[in-house]
């Protein structure tokens, strides 16, 4: 990442990214109960209004690639602050259910216009295969989404109210986020472009068009298959160490680990990562994930390590999201082929946490740990044979990537 238009264009793209997460995927985490207190609706009811944005997120989202693709991600993401400014708002007034879910719907249309996959949309089609190290720059600013917001929503919330909440963080999108893309970020762009460097490893590292179809069939599963088991952990992980027999204090402790773990992992591949193909990053994240989610499935007693293991897999794999694509497939088309792959990881991320429950009330922690173990397995076999296959290919996963 070189120039002051790339870097205040990451900047730009990573500092907001911490408000749209933190307003929306992470906002019922501190919410939800002062909700269902308020309204008498039942918390599963509450945490509903987080599916049914993740499933509208999953609908558009390749309409949003293809926006992006037409018009460069400045309008997209620009609108993106105003759908979660009108979304928040209307969930801010919201007394009857279907207000509220008209509300999570509206955040949902601006979370598939505004979290991480219209981001890097927007890096690759202006920066073409020099993106990957600013695709990585804006998920670290991403990991702290929940660091920054959990504490400012909980602070809200204690002196204002659940409401006011709402209300403020759409505030913030209107007199920020809005304002921010549209002064901050280019117009449209050109043709994506690459320095020398860049235009080299285009030559080696993108796939034959022949073998593109399949890969993208492979890395989309995969990708999916990880949004699953870290949405159905994410909602369900404090009952599952209690049901382990961990109080919550120790539990909420043990939880608070994967944060941290994430940033380190991020870090760590923002200075070593561009010596590898992105290929091999993500092997390395499904393996530190799948190591993670079988020694809890196992009942390893140094719970910390298997967190600590499976938080930095899922940092990894936010990367992986960005940069595997545009490696594999180039610049030319990456905005809508990221939308492309936004529909089953956004629908299976809507999805996990209600057959996490299901899998709780079925067989407890058992059957629930023992199912994410087959699924994170199962994930690097497929980052395995991805990986054979675009080096029969000819996708040359065996050389660095930039």
């Amino acid at each position: 990442m070189s120039g002051p238009n790339a870097r205040r264009i990451v900047f730009t793209l990573g500092s907001l990214q911490i408000l749209a997460w933190g307003s929306s995927f992470y906002l019922l985490g501190v919410l939800a109960p002062a909700i269902a207190r308020d309204t008498g609706w039942s918390t599963a009811t509450v945490v509903g209004g987080i599916s049914l944005a993740l499933l509208t997120a999953g609908i558009v989202s390749p309409r949003v690639g293809h926006l992006i693709q037409t018009h460069g991600g400045r309008p997209v993401l620009a609108a993106s602050s105003l759908l979660f400014a009108a979304g928040l708002g209307l969930l801010a007034t919201a007394s009857h259910l279907p207000v509220y879910f008209a509300a999570w719907a509206i955040i949902g249309l601006g979370m598939a216009s505004g979290l991480y996959d219209p981001a890097f949309a927007t890096l690759g089609r202006q920066f073409g295969h020099d993106a990957r190290q600013m695709i990585t720059t804006v998920t670290l600013f991403g990991g702290f989404a929940s660091t920054v917001c959990w504490p400012l929503t909980a602070w809200l919330l204690e002196h204002h109210g659940w409401r006011l909440t709402c209300a403020t963080y759409a505030g913030l999108h209107l007199l920020i986020g809005g304002p921010a893309y549209a002064l901050l970020l280019p117009k449209r762009p050109p043709a994506p472009t690459a320095t020398a460097a860049g235009a080299a490893t285009a030559a080696k590292a993108e796939l034959p068009l022949a073998a593109q179809k399949t890969a993208l069939m492979l890395l989309g599963l995969i990708l999916t298959i990880g949004a699953v088991t870290m949405s159905l952990l994410s909602a369900h992980l404090m009952i599952l160490l209690q049901l382990r027999g961990i109080d919550l204090a120790a539990a909420v402790g043990l939880g608070a680990l994967i944060g941290p773990s994430q940033v380190a992992a991020r870090v760590v591949e923002m200075a070593f990562g561009r010596r590898f193909h992105p290929l091999w990053t993500m092997l390395a994240g499904v393996v530190l994930v799948a190591s993670g989610i079988a020694l809890l499935a196992a009942g390893f007693p140094l719970i910390a390590v298997a967190l600590i293991a499976y938080g930095a897999g899922n940092g990894i794999s936010s990367i992986v999201r960005g940069a595997v694509p545009l490696v594999l497939f180039g610049p030319g088309r990456y905005a809508i082929l990221m939308g492309r792959l936004g529909l089953p990881i956004l629908i299976g991320m809507a999805a996990a946490p209600t057959a996490g429950a299901l899998l709780l009330d079925i067989g407890g922690p058992t059957l629930a740990f023992s199912v994410l173990a087959v699924l994170s397995i199962s994930n690097v076999l497929i980052a395995g044979y991805l990986i054979w296959f675009c080096l029969r290919a000819g996708g040359h996963a065996d050389r660095a990537a930039a």
